[in-house]
């Protein structure tokens, strides 16, 4: 684990004597920002001594409630565990009303221990440095979708679109509206401004296939690490302007019942040391090693679709002719399949991962997703034939669209514990019964809607 130089906060309490505050974060499990808000004066501390932080902070529920059942609460008496700051991660929030810096950090190796284990970022360092080991250098690139919704609910109590500039709300998907994207200019503005600041290479704006839904392309990076950190500072901060415009941005993978849901699109490649596209050719099916990095997802897409598809909602998302993927299918040029290879020329050649919603953690599934595409090359595994045409009515090997038999399947997997560590999986998993058990003992408005008179 590469940790930041003191020199970095030096500079940057330099540069900035108006920033007060910093907000320091951790991404647990679920790709949720932990941490503190700490005062300027503790910040080059945290570079020199690093910062210590409860385990119990890795051992969280998506409502921020403890599991017990992880090992590391009351079990290792919420101990404090050091963590560093991660290098080029100190920035501004220009989203805040009042100068604030941001800092990113990670569970040291030894230090962090009992929670080290559980540090998602870690996962994905042990994928990308096997792979390295063999010649193989990841590329990546992250595409998020989101809507934009109001903060107010509608009469029926229910999340809606942000009004437009022209003081309309969508009610049509209106898929590449240029005059929907202009009348989200301020809010545009100001995310571009922010990545510009924090150095995220943010570039195409996309208005996508349902009222309030956008997508804005991330710039692929020679490592891949780099890649997913962005997209994790991008999430954080496409949430902070959102709120500073009074507005929500969510994230969630099916949000409205019959509307497209909200995907994470990884798009990867494999290069040798010197930056040559191993997936580059002619051929628009790429190499024989792309063939075998898709043979490899393939064969583990089930073992990971928890890790992809994390929560109950993002089941809802596996519906045919929506764009969301349904099987274990492969293409070209085809967004009917959940492995897709995009057109363009030969030294662009990569597959774009399809299966993710946007509630996945792009640490966890970049690891899983790497990690399978290593187990394909080796074992040089074959995808079977491309889909060409329409992949929805073709379908055969189809996914599982429940949760709880994504997590069984989880947990049954000897491939996921040596590919994201066992102690990982364990506390995963041990997050994600638990989150289950509290989902299910919920009762609301669909059971009495559909059970109260007539059952």
């Amino acid at each position: 684990m590469n940790f930041a130089d003191a020199q970095e906060a030096r500079d940057f309490l330099a540069a900035h004597p108006e920033v007060r505050s910093i907000e320091l974060m951790l991404i647990d499990a679920n790709g949720v920002p932990r941490g503190k808000l700490l005062h300027r004066d503790e910040l080059l501390a945290i570079y020199e001594e690093g910062r210590p932080l409860p385990s119990s902070i890795l051992a969280l529920t998506l409502q921020g409630e403890d599991v017990e059942a992880t090992g590391l609460v009351w079990e290792v008496a919420d101990v404090d565990c050091w963590t560093y700051p991660l290098p080029g991660s100190l920035t501004l929030q220009p989203w805040r009303s009042t100068p604030t810096g941001q800092v990113q950090v990670s569970m040291h190796p030894t230090q962090g221990l009992p929670a080290t284990p559980a540090d998602p970022r870690h996962a994905l360092v042990r994928v990308i440095e096997r792979l390295q080991a063999d010649g193989f250098q990841p590329v990546m690139a992250v595409e998020l979708e989101f809507y934009l919704l109001d903060r107010t609910r509608d009469a029926q109590g229910r999340p809606q679109p942000a009004l437009q500039m022209n003081g309309v709300r969508p009610g049509s998907p209106q898929v590449y509206g240029v005059y929907e994207l202009e009348q989200l200019q301020p809010f545009l503005d100001d995310l571009y401004a922010a990545c510009e600041v924090q150095g995220l290479p943010v570039r195409t704006a996309i208005s996508e296939y349902a009222p309030g839904q956008l997508e804005l392309t991330l710039l692929h990076r020679f490592d891949a690490l780099q890649a997913i950190d962005e997209g994790v500072r991008y999430k954080r901060l496409v949430k902070g302007v959102a709120n500073r415009h009074g507005l929500q941005a969510c994230f969630m993978a099916k949000p409205f019942g019959d509307q497209a849901g909200s995907g994470l699109h990884l798009h990867v490649s494999l290069a040798d040391a010197e930056g040559n596209n191993l997936y580059a050719s002619e051929d628009p099916q790429g190499t024989p090693l792309l063939r075998h990095s898709i043979g490899g997802m393939q064969h583990r897409m089930l073992d990971a679709l928890a890790i992809f598809c994390p929560n109950a909602n993002s089941y809802r998302r596996f519906q045919a002719n929506s764009y969301a993927p349904l099987a274990k299918s492969w293409g070209v040029n085809n967004r009917s399949v959940s492995l897709r290879v995009p057109g363009g020329p030969a030294s662009s050649r990569h597959i774009e991962h399809r299966i993710c919603g946007a509630d996945a953690n792009p640490y966890l599934a970049a690891a899983a997703i790497l990690a399978a595409i290593h187990e394909g090359i080796r074992d040089e595994r074959d995808p079977g034939p491309a889909i060409v045409g329409n992949g929805y009515e073709q379908a055969t090997d189809l996914l599982p669209t429940d949760w709880l038999t994504a997590l069984q399947v989880l947990e049954g997997s000897a491939w996921i514990k040596e590919a994201l560590g066992e102690r990982f999986i364990e506390v995963y998993l041990a997050i994600k019964r638990a989150e289950y058990r509290q989902f299910m003992a919920e009762v609301g408005e669909q059971d009495w809607r559909w059970y109260l008179t007539h059952a």
